[in-house]
C-alpha cells in the first residue's frame, strides 16, 4: 500500500506515538497496514533530529553534490550512523536513496552531482543498461508510485528510458525489457508477412512515442508551476 500523508497526519502520528497514545503497530493497522511502514519510523527520527519542520512536505527536489554523497556514504561505511539515522540526519527522502549511493560507491562507480532540472524529462538515453538493471529500475518505479523522474535521477538514466521500460513491462512483462537491437535481419531480408509485422510495430511505437511526448510535456508543465 502506498499513499500520501499530509503534514498534520505525519505530526499526529509522531507526537501521538511519542506521547504514548498508541503504538506504531496500532496506528499502522488503523491505516490498513499489517506491519509498521518504514516511513513512520523515519518521521519519528527526523522529528527528533530537526523538530516538526522536518515533516513539512517538500516542494520540488533537493540538489545533491557528489561531495555531499561521498561524505554521507563514508559516514555510513565508517560506522557513524545507520542507513536510517543518516537518512534522517541529512533529510533524505528515504533510505533507498542512500542505499543506492552506497552501492555505486562500493562498485567503484562515480557518484555524480544531482540538480533536479527540466532537462531530466527531455534528456536522451544516458547510458547502456543490462536486463537486470532494467528489471530493478522498473520494479523501483512501480513500487514508488510510478515516479519516473525520481527513478531516472536515482539510477542515472533518462526519463524517457524509464517511461518506456515501465510501459513495455506493463504490456508484456519482463521479456519485453530484453534489448534486441543488433539481432534482427534488415527489412529487405525478410518475407512480406514479417515486413508487414514490422511495419505494424513501427506504427505502434510511433503511437507510444506520441503518448510519451504528451506525458513528458505534462510533467514539464507541472515542474514549471512549482
Amino acid at each position: 500500500m502506498s499513499r500520501k500523508y499530509s503534514y498534520d497526519e505525519k505530526l499526529g502520528i509522531v507526537e501521538g506515538y511519542l506521547n504514548g497514545d498508541f503504538s506504531l503497530l496500532e496506528k499502522a493497522k488503523s491505516f490498513g497496514y499489517n506491519c509498521v511502514p518504514g516511513c513512520f519510523k523515519l518521521w519519528i527520527q527526523k522529528y527528533k533530529e530537526h523538530g516538526a519542520s522536518a515533516l513539512i512536505p517538500q516542494i520540488g527536489h533537493n540538489s545533491y553534490s557528489k561531495e555531499f554523497k561521498i561524505m554521507v556514504v563514508e559516514e555510513y561505511i565508517n560506522g557513524l550512523g545507520s542507513l536510517f539515522e543518516l537518512t534522517a540526519k541529512y533529510q533524505l527522502s528515504n533510505d533507498t536513496l542512500l542505499s543506492h549511493w552506497i552501492s555505486i560507491y562500493n562498485a567503484n562507480r562515480k557518484l555524480t552531482d544531482y540538480s533536479p532540472k527540466r532537462e531530466v524529462y527531455m534528456a536522451e538515453a544516458r547510458r547502456k543498461t543490462t536486463i537486470d538493471e532494467r528489471k530493478e529500475i522498473v520494479e523501483y518505479c512501480i513500487n514508488h508510485e510510478r515516479n519516473y523522474k525520481d527513478t531516472a535521477s536515482l539510477y542515472d538514466v533518462s526519463y524517457s528510458q524509464v517511461y518506456s521500460w515501465v510501459k513495455k513491462y506493463d504490456a508484456n512483462g519482463e521479456i519485453s525489457l530484453i534489448d534486441k537491437r543488433g539481432h534482427h535481419k534488415a527489412d529487405d531480408e525478410v518475407n512480406e508477412l514479417e515486413s508487414l509485422r514490422r511495419e505494424n510495430l513501427r506504427l505502434k511505437r510511433q503511437l507510444e512515442e506520441k503518448d510519451m511526448l504528451t506525458e513528458l510535456l505534462k510533467k514539464v508543465k507541472e515542474f514549471e508551476r512549482m
